[in-house]
Formats: C-alpha cells, sequence, structure tokens
C-alpha cells in the first residue's frame, strides 16, 4: 500500500498570511468520512459544516450570509446588552439565536454551549444527545439531506460565534481597551489550519494538494496592525459584523447619543456648517447631527485651511454652536499643535463647549502624513482626558494622494489607539471602500462626492458615516456670486432663498 505523505507549510509574516488566507485553494481541514449518526452527534455536525464549507464554490459562505443577511448588527447589539446576565457563552448564542428568530432562544443557547465543549475536538455523549436536540428544534420534521445540512449550517454558525465571540468578550472585558486592540494583542483565534484543495503557491512556496498550511495569526499581527482573526479580502468572514456587534453589546460599553448615530441601519449623514446660521437652518430640517467645515471656517476668517491658523475661530464657533440643542462634532485638523497633550485641551475645550466629537487629520500643512505614532499618540491621549467626545481619526492618504498603501495600516493604528469612527477623504472606489470596511472594527467615514457613490450605495459598502465636508459652503458661495452677478447683469436670478424672518428666527435668543 502506498501512503501519500503530505507536508506542513507554517506562515507567520503578515503578507504571507494575508496571501493564505484570501487563497480559495485553501479550505479548512475535512474530517473523516465517517461523520457519525446524520442529525444525532458532533461527528456529523463536524463533518458536515466542514464538507460544505471546502466545496467549490463555498457553500457555506453563501448559507451563512444569507443568515447573516436577515440580521442589522446595530439591532444585534441592543440585544446582546439588553439580554438577561449569564455566562457569557450562553448570552452570545441566547442573542444571535433570538435575532435569528429561532424558537426557544434560552433552550438552543444551553445545547450549543454543550455542542461547542465538543466541537472543536473529543467525545461526549451529552453533546450528541444536544446535537439531536436542535435539529429537532430547527428541522422540525425535515429528515432529508437538505433539511439535515440547513439546521447543521444554522448549528454550526450558533456554535462558532459561541467559541470566538465570548473568548473575544473575556479578552476585552474588565478594561476600557478598544476591541480593535484587543483583537490585535489577544485575539479570539491564535491559529488557523489550512488545507490544500489542490495545488497552489503561497509567499513563493509551492503548496501541493493536501498539504497542511498552519498560519500564525499573533505572529503576523505583532509585525502588522491589521487584525487578521476575521480573515483577509476577498475572503472575509460574513459574520466579522455581527460578532463585534455581539461583543460591544455584551461588553456594555456605554455609547454616547452621538456615538449611536454610527451604528444605525442607515449611515449618518453629516452636513458640515460654517457657522451658527448655516448649522442652525441644517438642524431645523430634521439633521440628526452637524458637523463644521474647516474650509468654512478658515475662509470665513480669512485664513488659510489645513495650516493650524484656525484654533480660536474653531473654538468660538464651538462655543456658538453649543448654545443650540443639536448635536455637532468639530473639524479641528490636525489638533493645532503636535503636542498629544495640546491636542487633549483643545478636545477637552470643544467638549465643555458642547462638542460631541471631533475630527483629527494626520496630512499637515506642508502636504505630507503625520507620522503614525504621532498621530495614534494623540489620539490616545485625547481619549484618556474626554473619554465622552466621539474621535473620528482622519488619515489623508488618498487626499493628499500620497501613500495610499499605508490607509488600512494607519486606520488600524489609530483605531487600536483609541478612535471610535476613521474618516478617508478622497477614497471614492467602491471595492476599495468595501475593502476597507471590512478591515475595520470602527466606523467608517467617507466624504460624499457628486461624482461617487449615493447614500444608499455607500450603505451598502459598509459605510457608516458620510461628511459633506466643505461642499455645502462651496456651493453657497458659488449661489451668492451667481446670484449678484446675476442682478448686476440683468439676468434672472430664480435660486431658492430663505426669507428674512426665517434667518432671523435662526439666532439663539
Amino acid at each position: 500500500m502506498t501512503h501519500t505523505t503530505h507536508t506542513t507549510h507554517e506562515f507567520g509574516r503578515p503578507a504571507d498570511v494575508r496571501a493564505a488566507l484570501a487563497d480559495p485553494a485553501l479550505v479548512p481541514e475535512l474530517p473523516a468520512a465517517d461523520g457519525g449518526r446524520a442529525g444525532a452527534s458532533v461527528a456529523w455536525l463536524r463533518a458536515t459544516v466542514a464538507r460544505f464549507s471546502s466545496g467549490e464554490p463555498h457553500r457555506r459562505r453563501a448559507l451563512v450570509a444569507a443568515e447573516l443577511a436577515r440580521l442589522d448588527p446595530a439591532a444585534l447589539r441592543r440585544t446582546a446588552a439588553s439580554g438577561p446576565e449569564g455566562e457569557v457563552r450562553v448570552r452570545v448564542v441566547r442573542a444571535l439565536a433570538e435575532a435569528l428568530g429561532m424558537p426557544e432562544p434560552a433552550a438552543v443557547a444551553e445545547a450549543v454551549t454543550v455542542v461547542a465543549g465538543a466541537y472543536f475536538g473529543g467525545v461526549d455523549p451529552a453533546a450528541d444527545e444536544a446535537v439531536a436536540r436542535l435539529v429537532a428544534q430547527l428541522a422540525p420534521g425535515r429528515a432529508d439531506e437538505a433539511g439535515l445540512e440547513a439546521a447543521a449550517n444554522r448549528i454550526g454558525l450558533l456554535v462558532q460565534a459561541c467559541a470566538a465571540t465570548a473568548a473575544l468578550v473575556a479578552a476585552a472585558a474588565g478594561g476600557d481597551a478598544p476591541l480593535a486592540r484587543v483583537l490585535r494583542d489577544a485575539p479570539p483565534v491564535r491559529t488557523m489550519r489550512r488545507v490544500a484543495a489542490r495545488a497552489t503557491r503561497v509567499a513563493g512556496r509551492e503548496i501541493a494538494e493536501g498539504d497542511v498550511v498552519l498560519l500564525d495569526l499573533v505572529a503576523a499581527q505583532r509585525a502588522h496592525p491589521v487584525p487578521l482573526t476575521f480573515g483577509a479580502p476577498p475572503r472575509v468572514c460574513p459574520g466579522r459584523a455581527h460578532a463585534l456587534a455581539l461583543a460591544d453589546g455584551l461588553l456594555g460599553r456605554p455609547l454616547t447619543a452621538f456615538a449611536r448615530l454610527h451604528h444605525q441601519t442607515v449611515p449618518l449623514l453629516l452636513p458640515n456648517a460654517w457657522d451658527h446660521a448655516s448649522a442652525a437652518a441644517l438642524a431645523a430640517q430634521g439633521f440628526r447631527a452637524i458637523g463644521t467645515t474647516s474650509l468654512g471656517v478658515a475662509a470665513a476668517a480669512g485664513l488659510p485651511d489645513g495650516a493650524a491658523a484656525t484654533a480660536e475661530a474653531t473654538l468660538a464657533l464651538a462655543r456658538r454652536l453649543g448654545q443650540g440643542s443639536f448635536l455637532f462634532t468639530v473639524d479641528a485638523e490636525g489638533g493645532f499643535s503636535d503636542d498629544p497633550e495640546e491636542v487633549a485641551e483643545l478636545a477637552r475645550r470643544l467638549h465643555d463647549a458642547g462638542a460631541a466629537g471631533i475630527n483629527l487629520e494626520d496630512g499637515r500643512p506642508d502636504g505630507t502624513l503625520a507620522a503614525v505614532e504621532l498621530h495614534a499618540a494623540k489620539i490616545a491621549a485625547v481619549r484618556t482626558a474626554v473619554p465622552g467626545l466621539f474621535v473620528n481619526a482622519r488619515t489623508d492618504t488618498h487626499w493628499l494622494g500620497c501613500r495610499r498603501e499605508e490607509t488600512a495600516a494607519r486606520l488600524a493604528v489609530y483605531e487600536q489607539a483609541g478612535a471610535d469612527g476613521v474618516f478617508v477623504p478622497g477614497l471614492a472606489e467602491p471595492d476599495g471602500i468595501a475593502a476597507l470596511a471590512a478591515s475595520l472594527v470602527v466606523p467608517l467615514n467617507v466624504l460624499y462626492t457628486p461624482t461617487g457613490p449615493t447614500l444608499a450605495e455607500l450603505a451598502a459598502l459598509g459605510v457608516r458615516r458620510v461628511s459633506l465636508g466643505s461642499l455645502l459652503y462651496r456651493r453657497a458661495l458659488a449661489a451668492a456670486v451667481t446670484t449678484a452677478a446675476a442682478v448686476r447683469d440683468g439676468r434672472p436670478a430664480d435660486l431658492a432663498s430663505l426669507s428674512y424672518a426665517e434667518v432671523q428666527a435662526l439666532g439663539t435668543p
């Protein structure tokens, strides 16, 4: 009898691990064909899940994606946060089962935790019995292959959520470290094992069919900031956003009213004002929050934008806006200083004035990018000094058109430093937006462009906040010039305008 010897390949460099995770030829290891009694054993469950995880096309990904497409991560977060106390694994599964509309979610959760104890190795008669109960609950009267496969998929989804999400919650509990940092420093999945379904090549190394590939995620993440727990584009786990929402909800970390706007079904559309009247007029139209535009503030004061020249004008506007009843966030350029403590003091003063958020950019007045470590230090200092202020960390890699390949890594460092959201103005290409959103833990903010994706399209790409930037200010200036020129030239000036009384009413008593 001839025995085929397969080679084991180990990878720990970030680029190599990412390449392996993205390679469709590398699939989860398939258990032995003898999967135990159908619908009534952990061995059957493992074999069934692995069988349709490893097929071409990736059937389980489609099945899981279809299940999760019905769930809004924001609603899942609320369900997890408001659920009954108890053991973390039970709470994870109960929240997910309830959101998926499964019958008796409490009973499902108890059974799944028993199954999870044996799923990743070992034999437990109690776990086999739990599988049988779950199949009876989730596929009543469905003994055919399709019914059993659907039940196996749902149980497998719950088991993996139970293990990975509970591990993430356990690692983050008892502290206030950002989830992004926890994912990097204490990932719930430390290694991944794959088998080559066909011959392939990774990092210049030939991988034969049947060879084993071991991926060291901890080593990879020590050398590169982007976490790999949920895979790498284009093969990112479809349950990524849901797992993070569950973990966030179970940790029970409070969200401000402004932060909650970034965790809704529809992205936060943030119009940017340049003075009290423009902010009040926008708020009167029902916009849930208002941003400021540094260009508008600078131009109105006769100063250049992005030159750290408008600190006092920015503070003065914040104090004026703080007298209103609407939420607002302030574009503070790079914090008007390279001293993190001075930036933190500015943030404290803005918060005292009533600001709900601050935008800090890494672009510098000379058109270069600030050092990643410096910008991260500013973010961390603000987070420490003013925990209730939403920090939106902006990278100008696309805005300035330089070092775009650093975008994901820069944002990963910023969210690990404590940023509540990240902003990439100038990024408008749909595939690039989707890939970036899939690599982030915190909400992604992009700049709306009239020629780019619509608000609905941006939502589908994973964007959670859309800023209008200086668009409204520039349009207002254009309207003023157009109207004046039309009157001068005897042409109709038919642009819509507010009445004197309407503008007068915008003033704060």
